[in-house]
This record gives C-alpha cells, sequence and structure tokens, in this order.
C-alpha cells in the first residue's frame, strides 16, 4: 500500500509540473497521504469488538450525506457529488462504500439471516439499493457501478447459490452486449436459455428469468435517455473512441497512445510527451495510470499491477481464514471494492473500459479516495491482527 501512495505521489507530481492550476496538486496529495496513515493507526489499534458496533452507524451516516449532498452538493462534471465545507469538500459516496460494506456484513452475520428466505433475501437487496437509487440521482453511475458490483460479491460470499448469482448477473451481462450488435445479443440469449436447462428450474421461473434479461434491454434504453448528453456519449464512445476524438473519446485515446508509447523502460521520469504537454485532462485522476505506463514503461506498470495482486491475494486469504463471519464479510466487501476499482480504472486507461469516472486506489489525486482506501486496509489489517480472538 504504501509503494502504490509513493508511485502516486511520484506520478502526481509529474502529471501536474508546471500545470498552470493544478501544480499544487502533489502537495495536497502529500498532505492527505501522512493524514491518511494517521486515518490508518487509529483505525488498526481500534477494539475489533467496536468495529462491529460502528456497522448501522456508518451506514445510516451515509443514507444521511448522500441525501444531504443532493440538497446542498457542488455539481461536478455533471454530478453533484461533492460536499463542499470551506476550503475542505469530500465525496460521501466514498465514505458509502464502507457504510454498506458494514450495513451488508453485519445483516448477512445476524443469527438466523439466510439469503433462501425471501424476507432476508429482499432486505439484503434494500440495504443496498437505498444507497444506490440516492448515487443514481446525483447521477453518478460509475459509483453506482460499484456500489452494485460490491453487493454481488457479498451476496455470493454469503452462501447466494449460483442460480441466484446467475439471476442477478444475467441483465447486465445482456445489457452489455447489447452494445455490440444483434449477433452477440442473440449468442447471449441461446447462453442464458441453456442455463436456465442446465439450472433445470420449473417452468415458470424459466420464463421469468428470460423475460427480465428481454426487459432489462427496454429498461436500459429508458434510463439512457435519463442521463446527461456528456454520459451518454462516454458510454458510446466506449465502443467506438474514435468516433469523436476531438470530443468524448479524446481521453481514452490520449490515455492508450501515452501507455503504448511508453514502451519498455518508459520515455523517463517527468519525460513524457503525453504527460508533459498535458494532452489528458485531469490527468493525475482517471488517467494516472497512463502516467505511470508512459515514464516507466511496461516494467513500471506491472510494477504496479504486481503490488495490487499482492493486496488482493492477502485480502482474500484474510477472508477465507476469519473465524468471525462479519469480519469475512467486512474483508471481501473492501476486496470487491480495491479490485472493481482497478479492473474499471486501469481498463479505462488502455481502452477496454468505457470511461466512467473511477480512481485508481492510492494512486489516483483525491484525499477523500486515499483515506478511505487506506481506512479499509486498516479495518482488514485490524481484523486480521485480532484474528485469534474472534468467535
Amino acid at each position: 500500500m504504501l509503494a502504490l501512495i509513493a508511485i502516486g505521489l511520484l506520478a502526481i507530481k509529474s502529471a501536474t509540473f508546471q500545470h498552470p492550476y493544478a501544480s499544487d496538486n502533489f502537495n495536497r496529495q502529500l498532505f492527505f497521504s501522512v493524514l491518511s496513515l494517521a486515518v490508518f493507526f487509529f483505525i488498526y489499534f481500534l477494539p475489533h469488538r467496536l468495529i462491529k458496533l460502528l456497522a448501522v452507524p456508518t451506514y445510516a451516516l451515509t443514507l444521511f450525506l448522500l441525501v444531504l449532498v443532493l440538497v446542498v452538493g457542488k455539481t461536478t462534471y455533471g454530478a453533484k457529488s461533492w460536499i463542499v465545507l470551506g476550503p475542505i469538500g469530500f465525496q460521501p459516496t466514498e465514505l458509502g462504500k464502507i457504510g454498506l460494506i458494514f450495513m451488508l456484513a453485519y445483516w448477512l452475520s445476524k443469527p438466523n439471516v439466510t439469503l433462501y428466505k425471501v424476507k432476508d433475501f429482499s432486505i439484503s437487496i434494500a440495504i443496498s439499493v437505498a444507497p444506490l437509487l440516492l448515487i443514481l440521482a446525483q447521477p453518478d453511475m460509475g459509483t453506482a457501478l460499484v456500489y452494485m458490483i460490491i453487493t454481488l460479491a457479498i451476496l455470493f460470499w454469503a452462501g447466494l447459490d449460483l442460480f441466484g448469482l446467475f439471476t442477478l448477473i444475467s441483465p447486465p451481462v445482456i445489457i452489455f452486449l447489447y452494445f455490440f450488435g444483434t449477433v452477440p445479443l442473440l449468442i447471449g440469449f441461446v447462453a442464458i436459455i441453456a442455463a436456465l436447462f442446465y439450472f433445470k428450474k420449473d417452468l415458470f421461473t424459466s420464463i421469468t428469468i428470460f423475460v427480465i434479461n428481454l426487459a432489462s434491454i427496454f429498461l436500459f434504453e429508458f434510463g439512457i435517455k435519463l442521463l446527461r448528453p456528456h454520459q451518454q456519449k462516454r458510454i458510446l464512445s466506449f465502443l467506438n473512441p474514435s468516433a469523436d476524438p476531438l470530443g468524448s473519446g479524446y481521453n481514452a485515446i490520449q490515455a492508450s497512445v501515452a501507455v503504448g508509447s511508453g514502451g519498455l523502460l518508459g520515455k523517463g521520469y517527468m519525460h513524457g510527451s503525453q504527460t508533459q504537454l498535458h494532452f489528458i485532462p485531469e490527468q493525475w485522476t482517471d488517467f494516472i495510470f497512463s502516467v505511470v505506463g508512459e515514464e516507466f514503461g511496461f516494467i513500471g506498470a506491472a510494477l504496479a499491477v504486481v503490488l495490487f495482486a499482492l493486496i488482493f491475494f492477502r485480502l482474500l486469504k484474510i477472508a477465507s481464514k476469519s473465524k468471525d463471519y462479519f469480519s469475512s464479510l467486512t474483508v471481501i466487501g473492501i476486496l470487491t471494492t480495491l479490485v472493481v476499482h482497478f479492473f474499471i480504472n486501469v481498463g479505462m486507461n488502455i481502452g477496454l473500459m468505457p470511461v466512467i469516472g473511477i480512481p485508481l486506489p492510492f494512486m489516483s489525486y483525491g484525499g477523500t479516495a486515499l483515506i478511505v482506501n487506506v481506512a479499509m486496509i486498516a479495518l482488514a489489517m485490524n481484523i486480521h491482527a485480532n484474528n485469534r480472538e474472534h468467535v
């Protein structure tokens, strides 16, 4: 984690060097890095039993802040997602990730709660839907997607069977295939029919699942019309960035060029042409990985990927070995959050994912995200350190 923060600071320094309005961002990120370490040690030394007691209050605070931001929030890039108090601003959606993870883990770890009861399953979904709807109201589609995947991962770890997971995942997959034309969409529906035969459910259940997937396309079309024009362009430019090379596809194209031009060893620190000439607007946020790829090359980018992989495998090991169900679910939620951010952000930088405003953990500029990500690692390490006390 410290190594990734250090690489991020180096990349932010390079991306903002002699920038007309962002040259002070490195100093700010350095301050937040120090502050995040103070938060880390505070959480790491918290009594473990207190963590579970914080679940409901953290979730309640999340909902309150998500409502508050809709009322008094600052609009940035078409989304009302920031609460600004004088010189200080923060994003409630970042804290909300911990709130969602805590609340789902708290509910699913209660005695006699099982996903095979309709009531318990419905409450689990409602816990996720409440903040999700508030985030969609901002609107922030990228963060909403992260919340959905966090929910799916925790439910799966809590015992949701493959059919339940298939039921929840198949509509988003169909929507994704819809982007690529009729043939991939038909292949998707054939795969759904094959899966329904494999699960051997009754006819009514199978038809219902098929109709839900069919309806998801029409609901998606309706939802697209509710988005702002720039958000629609971002989604559509994912399939063909070159269709609007100076508009919605510009960042994706320039980031891919920067990463690809780095070669094996890179162009050298502060010598990347794309980075130093500021071809990518605000490269220090969502496109920080392209700075690493251009200036440190494949070796530098691979090092960052390996560091992330080490964190992911370590978190999975902690979740697997935890004797406490609440702790295990919490760590899985933390792991999922970091994995989703990593894959979407790196995918954005190399043209494999749409540009949806997802920062790279520990490396992208942003105080709120950095503090929350470090806090999540502290939670996982607290759980691991106190594993012998779990019952």
